[in-house]
């Protein structure tokens, strides 16, 4: 993302997350899987695609994960 304040031009860069290797969306099942850069892999259940969405667009995911989906979609690990 590109934008300027003033006459400095500021460019946003996706930055990976420390915590989270990836993350996918089964949409039919409205489940959030995530892979920590651990090898532990989740499933978050009943999320709703706009929470997936929000997620996808937040600056840090791992912050998201921890204060928008842990604490309140159940879970369960698969593997």
């Amino acid at each position: 993302m590109r934008f300027f304040v003033g006459t400095t031009l500021i460019i946003l860069l996706s930055m990976p997350s420390s915590v989270i290797l990836a993350k996918e969306y089964f949409a039919e099942r409205k489940v959030l899987r995530i892979t920590f850069v651990s090898g532990l892999i989740y499933d978050y259940l009943d999320v709703p695609l706009e929470v997936y969405d929000e997620m996808k667009k937040a600056t840090s995911k791992g912050t998201f994960l921890n204060t928008r989906i842990k604490g309140i979609y159940n879970f369960k690990r698969v593997q």
